[in-house]
């Protein structure tokens, strides 16, 4: 897939004046990139595939009446900045890091993006609940539920891109009886996944 093959996919499913805000962001996250170390530099020349439509596709996962979205350990942006930018509901950017969670804030400010928040802040100082939580390769998985756990609701899907998730490894995330995972494809990345986490509807919460 190429950068135009990206920004192509995203303009015909989102339209193209979201697609021109993310575009701004995209050359914000370029020019910090020079002060921090936002994204490997090696990855610029395919930002639009590797970070834009990579965080993009986790629209793909979500349920039209889902109004909140935690994103934790946002970093450069990736998803949750993208995100803010498609999603008509409530984001919350969770970065411990101050300095990045800074160049997040800047960000929101710049592009007026009304629905966004950024919390300098681990996930365990979050208070809210959210019907989304996303989070990109932190942690592992089984850490990640358990720090997040008080910010989910009975119904929260947790969309996690991973890289390459072995079968002896969702074996085991399956044995979790009270949640069901599955894993999505990545558009952007053969080698990656995406892994679906919903509570187990037979079950109770």
């Amino acid at each position: 897939m190429t950068e135009d093959d990206a920004r192509g996919l995203m303009t015909e499913r989102y339209g193209p004046d979201r697609v021109q805000r993310i575009a701004v962001f995209l050359d914000m996250v370029v020019a910090e990139n020079d002060l921090q170390n936002l994204i490997a530099p090696s990855t610029i020349e395919t930002i639009w595939v590797r970070h834009a439509l990579d965080s993009a596709q986790l629209m793909f996962h979500v349920e039209q009446s889902a109004e909140s979205w935690l994103d934790i350990g946002t970093g450069g942006g990736f998803p949750g900045m993208v995100v803010a930018l498609l999603f008509d509901g409530k984001v919350t950017m969770v970065e411990p890091r101050k300095k990045r969670a800074a160049f997040l804030q800047a960000c929101v400010d710049h592009l007026g993006i009304a629905n966004a928040d950024v919390m300098a802040s681990k996930v365990e100082a979050v208070s809210g609940r959210y019907d989304i939580i996303s989070a990109r390769a932190v942690a592992s998985v089984e850490k990640l539920l358990q720090a997040a756990a008080p910010c989910a609701k009975p119904d929260t899907r947790w969309i996690l891109p991973r890289g390459r998730i072995e079968p002896e490894q969702l074996t085991a995330l399956r044995r979790q009886r009270d949640r069901v995972f599955h894993v999505e494809h990545s558009l952007t990345d053969p080698d990656s996944a995406i892994l679906i986490v919903d509570r187990h509807k037979g079950r109770a919460p």
